[in-house]
């Protein structure tokens, strides 16, 4: 049995207990990720029917498995944050292909609940630094706090976004928080942002792997700005923003160590 409750304005939030156990329940909260309600519209499922099709892995030696998995952990280990991007042009088919790689994420329902957004004309690149270069400042002079802002400074960060001017292309990744089908009707997108956050990792990953840098920018209250300035609908909420480039010769980035194997995993 279940009860689902709305607080209008605030997170929804399931209970979910069980006859045979009704000392037992759960609680799922949803806030656009699992769906969205708005009175009054009409919301339908998806009704047709998906074909089944016989499916074969590749499948390699163990001694092949353990090379091609400590290659790819050497390649990923690599990948740093990169705020001090070049303008040397980047091939826009490369960009093509990573965003094509992202795409083949899984998500809830099969819904692919993502919109990459590629900017490289440089008048919207530099409305776009407008935009967030001033809500930045907000956020760290009065919105982020003491103890996240001086949390920063070992990282020397601040609101000043060169790098959304320099680099050659600018990723927006928005997640659709609902979708629409040709009839009109609202379609659910289930876990969205889940599902979108996903996928901008195997985006990062697709990344490395050609060869570029960015620096996953998740800037505060700029979303709605952004929204309007690329014209993206309603249903659509920022996630996140990549600037996309080259290092410049002279970049730099913090000497910082990841934790070890034996911090991050457990064995049961």
């Amino acid at each position: 049995m279940s009860t689902t409750i709305k607080i209008r304005g605030e997170k929804s939030f399931a209970l979910v207990w069980s006859l045979k156990r009704p000392w037992s329940f759960s609680i799922y909260f949803a806030l656009d990720s699992i769906y969205v309600y708005e009175g009054g519209e009409e919301w339908q499922g998806l009704e047709e029917n998906v074909a089944h099709v016989p499916f074969t892995g590749e499948r390699y030696s163990e001694a092949e498995m353990i090379k091609r998995s400590q290659t790819f952990y050497e390649l990923l280990n690599k990948r740093r944050s990169v705020r001090f991007l070049s303008d040397e042009p980047v091939p826009r088919e490369v960009i093509d292909n990573v965003i094509r790689t992202a795409g083949t994420s899984p998500s809830g329902a099969h819904t692919e609940p993502w919109t990459f957004v590629v900017v490289q004309d440089p008048y919207l690149k530099h409305k776009i630094r407008e935009i967030v270069e001033e809500e930045e400042e907000i956020n760290y002079k009065k919105r982020m706090g003491d103890r996240w802002v001086n949390d920063l400074k070992r990282l020397r960060t601040n609101w000043i976004k060169e790098y959304l001017d320099t680099a050659p292309y600018l990723i927006l990744i928005f997640k659709q928080v609902y979708g629409r089908l040709p009839n009109g009707k609202k379609k659910t997108h289930y876990y969205n942002e889940i599902s979108v956050s996903i996928a901008c990792g195997i985006l990062l990953a697709a990344l490395q792997n050609a060869g570029l840098c960015t620096v996953t920018s998740t800037p505060l209250n700029c979303g709605p700005q952004l929204r309007v300035l690329l014209q993206r609908p309603a249903n659509e909420k920022l996630l996140l923003l990549l600037p996309v480039g080259y290092p410049k010769e002279d970049a730099t980035v913090p000497a910082l160590r990841r934790k070890p194997l034996e911090d991050i995993m457990v064995v049961i």
